[in-house]
């Protein structure tokens, strides 16, 4: 009796199926796709660009990348906005080509951006326009934002200024003017600007004045009078390589 009892459990035990065990299902970890970069490449060089502003109209401006911009996916370049003079208003953006900053603006180590005023003057609410799709369309540092002007440019370059000092890091103001009332928005400013002694066009007391006024109210105004070249002190300004250098030093 004991021996078919043995055997039958035996039997019982050899015939009974091992419960098969799943390795446990792990899910794997989700990995986003790589952001793109979200800024367009650009032509190095200097390229006509445009903008459409208040009104449904479409105005024109002149672009500058350095080498090495589309390269340096990393890198927010400084930018330098360029207000061109009195002869240049018009819908024809190639006469700004040989103007000013633009004319040797190649080679050197930021962008470059140059609005055209279609008619009348510098406008500030156009020119918020032209800011605003510079900091949001070029790869550029908002906090290194430089801005210069020539003549008219000149005001605008103040009057700019004065209204957004929010916006810029240093401006370069040449032979120009401005409301004195308002240069104390721009007392900590960091301003170079130039005019000539002999200057029949714009008097150079307009930059004097600014320049005293600032210093009046321990403002961080550089001043440089040449003493002869008319109207133009922007060709000297621009050729000053230490322009550059002071410029690109300053951040907001």
């Amino acid at each position: 009796m004991l021996s078919a009892l043995t055997l039958f459990a035996c039997s019982k035990k050899e015939t009974t199926t091992p419960v098969e065990t799943k390795p446990p299902v792990t899910t794997p970890p989700v990995i986003p796709p790589p952001v793109g970069d979200s800024f367009a490449r650009q032509t190095p060089g200097i390229t006509a660009q445009k903008i459409a502003i208040k009104g449904g109209n479409i105005s024109d401006y002149l672009l500058y990348v350095p080498d090495g911009y589309n390269e340096k996916k990393d890198y927010k370049w400084p930018v330098v906005i360029f207000l061109h003079g009195l002869g240049e208003i018009g819908n024809n953006i190639n006469v700004l080509r040989n103007v000013g900053l633009v004319k040797v603006v190649s080679g050197k180590p930021f962008v470059m951006v140059a609005p055209q005023c279609l008619s009348g003057w510098w406008n500030t609410e156009y020119l918020e326009a032209v800011y605003k799709e510079v900091i949001n369309k070029y790869h550029v540092d908002p906090s290194r934002v430089y801005l210069t002007g020539l003549s008219m440019g000149g005001f605008g370059t103040w009057d700019w200024s004065s209204a957004h000092p929010e916006r810029f890091a240093a401006i370069v103001p040449i032979c120009g003017g401005g409301n004195v009332n308002t240069m104390v928005k721009l007392k900590t400013m960091s301003v170079w600007v130039f005019h000539c002694t002999d200057d029949p066009t714009v008097n150079v007391t307009n930059s004097r004045t600014l320049v005293k006024a600032l210093k009046d109210m321990g403002g961080n105004v550089q001043y440089t009078e040449y003493p002869t070249g008319g109207h133009d002190a922007w060709t000297r300004t621009y050729a000053n390589a230490e322009v550059y250098t002071w410029m690109l030093k300053q951040h907001k």
